[in-house]
């Protein structure tokens, strides 16, 4: 799976958590015509929000715990993890856009964490050497 895969995986997970609650009557036509549109008139209801907003935010950590081993080891997972809380209790248990709003800092970080490229170790320093270096045998070496 490529880099930019990875990243947009999460991708849903963060769209679903910008959604407001709902309690903004002005903006209940916007979200009806958007949703129905997309064949997702279910999501207009307050009570399923939380619901998607969680299944979006576990494929999201789930995708930064795949493999993780390969990449970065589990911290940008557990980042995640962290972050994808904070949206969950800051948005719907506080009401709090701070809240949410740090979760998603952290959930975005925890993604680009994980998807940036590690560098790539040499399998011995005389294969590989650093700075473009050379390698000089010792006489000893050199007659053998």
């Amino acid at each position: 799976m490529t880099e930019w895969k990875r990243v947009a995986v999460a991708a849903p997970g963060i769209g679903v958590s910008l959604l407001p609650k709902l309690a903004c009557p002005a903006c209940w036509p916007a979200y009806a015509g958007l949703l129905t549109s997309l064949g997702l008139r279910v999501l207009i209801s307050e009570r399923y929000l939380f619901g998607f907003t969680a299944i979006f935010l576990i494929a999201g950590v789930g995708a930064l715990s795949f493999r993780a081993s390969e990449r970065r080891g589990y911290r940008p997972a557990a980042l995640g993890g962290l972050g994808a809380s904070i949206i969950l209790i800051g948005k719907f248990y506080f009401s709090s856009q701070a809240g949410m709003y740090t979760g998603l800092a952290l959930f975005v970080l925890a993604a680009l964490w994980n998807s940036w490229p590690t560098r790539s170790r040499p399998s011995c320093p005389q294969c590989d050497p650093n700075d473009n270096e050379l390698i000089q045998l010792n006489r000893k070496e050199s007659q053998s």
